[in-house]
């Protein structure tokens, strides 16, 4: 795995002897070329091929109105035939760093290793939508594909990327993507509903629920499932005890916090991470209170760590190697010309039962 420098620049095929440098051949149906495209706008055949190759060195609105033709004449360079074995997968990160983040990474470079296929990792920095250096510098690369997790494109950035025949799946996606664009994620809604679920039946009246960010699509589906366990079971749900945090160590803490110095303290916490659900824990420690007896937790994701907690996490399992192994094996699939069999994919999520509940204190 290789970390992102503005520096690396992966090297263009040799073009055929007589060919211009960096310009483009054309796929599809027979239309106007670069040459033609560059008459038309009064500029040169270079600029049209630089503004396709991702060169930064394009007036903006010499860049805006070359974008804007060869979308008008769905322009598109023909993609490269590559030898087995060569290229590069971007992986660009919502948010890197965590347990979490590396679980995905585990999956995405076991099947691009196998498709002997390299990994470079961007990262973010906690945006959803990548920023314009992020895409210069990958254009100026240019890798086989990109793999977004928890992002999307702006329009304009996927269309560049299609002008040069790369294409993008989405893993875990923050909102609704295109149409057109694959996507891999997990059942999140069964898997908030079956959390829930859990703790109702063992006899729990008083659960809260301390979720991830409200502008991710994953936390608000788990939070449509914990609701929905409560309408099934036919029990009231108090919406104070439903609180946002952020996926992380310090959000579950914080917002266990508050919910455990109140009178009427819930006696069970579902986190919507196991990031937040070992915050819980470390809060109810320093509250006095003892997990699964006073309180009990339950997380999500299933982290090699929660193995090692004491007591023993009980969460949800989310495939997270297994989707970003099928994310990869979607994009190079597409890389190669063949199309998924389906643009959507939700893996199955599972309920892991282990030693941080248990029913109620009478």
């Amino acid at each position: 795995m290789t970390s992102q420098t503005t520096a690396e620049i992966a090297a263009e095929p040799a073009a055929p002897a007589g060919t211009p440098p960096d310009v483009p051949e054309r796929s599809g149906p027979v239309g106007p070329t670069i040459a033609q495209i560059a008459s038309e706008l009064g500029v040169s055949v270079p600029t049209v091929s630089k503004v396709l190759n991702g060169r930064a060195d394009v007036a903006p609105a010499t860049r805006a109105r070359v974008e804007e033709a060869l979308q008008r004449h769905r322009y598109r360079r023909r993609p490269s035939r590559r030898p087995a074995g060569t290229g590069l997968v971007d992986l660009a990160f919502h948010e890197l760093g965590s347990m979490w983040s590396m679980e995905i990474i585990r999956g995405v470079e076991d099947a691009a290793a196998r498709r002997r296929t390299s990994v470079i990792l961007s990262d973010l920095s906690g945006s959803h939508r990548p920023p314009r250096t992020w895409l210069e510098t990958t254009l100026a690369r240019p890798p086989l594909g990109v793999l977004l997790v928890a992002a999307q494109l702006e329009p304009g950035q996927q269309r560049r990327l299609v002008s040069r025949s790369i294409p993008v799946v989405v893993i875990d996606t923050d909102g609704e993507p295109p149409a057109d664009v694959p996507t891999v994620g997990s059942d999140n809604w069964n898997g908030g509903l079956a959390a829930s679920r859990h703790l109702l039946q063992l006899g729990h009246r008083r659960v809260a629920a301390i979720s991830g960010p409200s502008d991710m699509l994953c936390s608000r589906a788990r939070m449509d499932g914990f609701r929905s366990a409560h309408a099934e079971a036919g029990v009231s749900l108090d919406p104070t005890f439903v609180r946002e945090g952020n996926f992380n160590l310090e959000g579950g803490y914080a917002q266990a916090l508050d919910l455990l110095r109140r009178r009427d303290r819930p006696t069970a916490i579902f986190a919507g991470s196991d990031l937040q659900a070992l915050g819980v824990l470390r809060a109810a420690r320093e509250l006095g209170l003892c997990v699964p007896e006073d309180l009990s937790v339950v997380g999500y994701d299933d982290l090699p760590i929660v193995e090692w907690t004491a007591p023993r996490l009980t969460t949800v399992r989310q495939p997270l190697a297994d989707m970003g192994a099928l994310a990869t094996s979607m994009l190079l699939d597409l890389v190669d010309g063949r199309t998924p069999a389906t643009l959507r994919v939700n893996l199955a999520t599972e309920l892991v039962v282990r030693e941080s509940t248990a029913p109620p204190a009478a």
